[in-house]
């Protein structure tokens, strides 16, 4: 079911996927960055203490991220309502924002390889530029399983068409039936009818 009016977050699967790309980065950044420091003692022969020293640094920083993780997957958040999606995230500096339906111009999926062994996918959101009419990705949608349902969701407010997709969100429905802008489809009806009649009218006085 694709969430409509209620919050709702990146899949669960989204979790061990940051852990462990997460982890894996900064083991290779540690490497790389201390490796550097280390170096000349392992050249004096402390082979024991440097080494010591270099995993003692990798396990507290991977701690450290893991802990991170937890914390920012709490902090995503995403909404949809009938003329806009919004958002907010981040542990320490947090941000938010607002994406009107009427500014996005396209909507691309992007999985990775590890991505989808965990089977999530992330939307990118593109919208229209503020300046010199260029095209930027404003919002990204991560971790989502059920990527391409949202997408089509979404993309059929951007068409000025609501969805008839199946969501949640209460009893409310969401009609599929573009608005006119002259007025409902039984209000033309009656219209076609009264000319029909009037045309009848003269037809006869012809006669």
């Amino acid at each position: 079911m694709i969430p409509f009016k209620e919050d709702f977050k990146p899949s669960p699967q989204y979790k061990p996927y940051m852990s462990i790309t997460a982890v894996v980065s900064t083991i290779l950044a540690s490497v790389f960055t201390f490796g550097a420091i280390i170096f000349p003692f392992l050249l004096t022969g402390m082979v024991y203490i440097a080494l010591g020293g270099l995993v003692f640094i990798i396990l507290l920083l991977a701690v450290f991220v893991l802990v991170w993780v937890q914390l920012y997957y709490k902090s995503i958040v995403y909404h949809l309502n009938d003329t806009e999606m919004t958002w907010k995230r981040g542990v320490w500096f947090k941000k938010t924002g607002i994406v009107p339906y009427n500014r996005i111009t396209n909507i691309d999926i992007s999985q990775g390889p590890v991505m989808r062994i965990f089977k999530i996918s992330n939307l990118q959101i593109q919208t229209a530029g503020n300046s010199g009419g260029k095209a930027g990705s404003e919002i990204s949608i991560i971790g989502m399983e059920d990527a391409e349902p949202l997408r089509a969701f979404i993309m059929d407010f951007v068409r000025g068409t609501a969805p008839v997709t199946a969501v949640t969100g209460g009893s409310e429905t969401v009609s599929s039936a573009p608005q006119s802008a002259s007025g409902s489809e039984p209000d033309m009806s009656k219209l076609i009818s009264e000319v029909e009649k009037i045309r009848k009218l003269l037809e006869e006085q012809n006669k």
